[in-house]
């Protein structure tokens, strides 16, 4: 029996990349089997080493909210590579990136272009705390932002799925700074305000989770912690890395009306180039270097080929507002959809949407939070995974992982989706 592609490369790699990823969640581990090692993705399909195909809804992670290889950015990156592909020195494209951000985004009046979403996770908590002179922060319990030190504390995502929520390397002394709370929860948030008066810099979350699964913000849950943070001088920070550019032109706080101090963005600014960006209220921004005492640097930050990128793919978005429309209803039909055919099969399983995000959770327990998320049946999501991908449909290896649809899913494309979780979920039941 002749090897795959993918095997001989994967046992390959793992004598030289530990765990033969450069992410942990590739590696499959929460699903069972091994890798596929890609070779190329165009529109809603990524072609493996083996030359098989797939209707792939992950979309990079978000970034590819048009679908893969989109002709537009494509273009953008191929003209920009012409005059070079990196400066270390400041170029107009800044600007222009800089200020359709300022425009799109309600909570940004001056936005500092970094080169991830760890990156400007770790620089906003920097910056608030510099400008607060407080030292302490919330984050909420399976929220994901990066793998700053700080932030691996009852971290979501690749952390959940790897068993290891609280990673060995994080001191005490980092950890003790980084106080917890339930998502979800504005009793907890009052007694951890009341426990750390004046201590706390930032509250950092995720206003839409997409790290445990997707969970959905409770009604009035949002506004609540603003008007806390607003009480107790406590710099709001919204991490739309994932919901920002997706959920709405100016992400989830325009979606719900609640505008944070400061927000963090990644993904789709980069049109799947390597790019993130931190900004907020202008007297907060002006604390950084060079302009105020907060230090944070990067040679890489603002490249030209990833500007080039953002900016095709932030024009096309304000200009094009129906997009929105358009992937609101694919999420819609996928969503309306698995459910019908649960339902159908006596099955009740959760399911959580927003937009072009979604994720079904192997519970029959409504999922708000990261304890309700862990109620899910992980093993049986592992045999749905390997039982989609067989059928041609790439997902999210992980339970916790939201997945994100691209405008490139046309109907038949959706219809055959389907078509694949029905014979799916009847195997499973087998």
């Amino acid at each position: 029996m002749q090897i795959s592609e993918s095997k001989r490369l994967f046992a390959h790699a793992q004598q030289f990349i530990p765990g033969g990823v450069n992410s942990p969640v590739r590696a499959f581990r929460a699903v069972g089997g091994e890798p596929l090692f890609i070779k190329k993705a165009e529109g809603a399909y990524l072609m493996d080493e083996d030359g098989n195909q797939f209707i792939e809804l992950i979309n990079s992670w978000g970034p590819m909210i048009l679908g893969h290889n989109h002709p537009m950015i494509k273009e953008a990156v191929l003209k920009a590579m012409e005059d070079g592909t990196s400066f270390g020195a400041p170029t107009a494209k800044e600007i222009e990136i800089a200020e359709l951000i300022v425009s799109m985004v309600p909570s940004v009046e001056k936005v500092r272009m970094v080169n991830s979403g760890t990156e400007a996770t770790m620089s906003a908590i920097r910056v608030a705390r510099g400008y607060t002179g407080r030292d302490k922060f919330i984050k909420m319990e399976g929220n994901y932002h990066g793998h700053g030190d700080s932030f691996l504390i009852s971290a979501g995502s690749g952390a959940m799925t790897m068993g290891n929520p609280d990673s060995p390397g994080v001191t005490k002394g980092t950890a003790k700074d980084t106080l917890l709370a339930p998502y979800n929860d504005l009793e907890a948030i009052e007694t951890l305000v009341a426990a750390n008066k004046g201590e706390i810099a930032a509250l950092i979350l995720e206003p839409v989770p997409g790290n445990m699964g997707l969970c959905l913000p409770k009604a009035g849950y949002l506004q609540g912690l603003r008007d806390i943070c607003t009480r107790e001088g406590i710099v709001l920070i919204f991490d739309e890395v994932m919901t920002g550019f997706r959920l709405a032109k100016g992400g989830a706080q325009e979606l719900f009306g609640v505008i944070p101090d400061m927000t963090t963005l990644g993904k789709i600014i980069g049109g799947g180039m390597p790019v993130g960006a931190y900004g907020g209220k202008k007297e907060i921004m002006e604390f950084v270097s060079p302009s105020g005492p907060v230090y944070q640097a990067g040679t890489l930050s603002g490249n030209p080929i990833a500007m080039a990128a953002g900016l095709a793919m932030l024009n096309h978005l304000n200009t094009h507002p129906e997009e929105y429309a358009r992937l609101n209803h694919i999420g819609e039909l996928i969503s309306d959809g698995i459910m019908a055919i649960n339902k159908e099969l006596g099955l009740n399983y959760t399911v959580n949407r927003l937009g072009s995000m979604y994720s079904m959770f192997f519970t029959d327990q409504e999922v708000y939070d990261f304890a309700t998320a862990k109620e899910s049946d992980t093993a049986l999501f592992g045999k749905y995974f390997q039982a989609m991908l067989k059928r041609g449909v790439y997902l999210a290896p992980s339970q916790f992982e939201s997945l994100f649809l691209s405008t490139a899913l046309s109907d038949e494309l959706i219809h055959k989706i389907l078509q694949a979780h029905r014979e799916s979920m009847i195997e499973l039941m087998h």
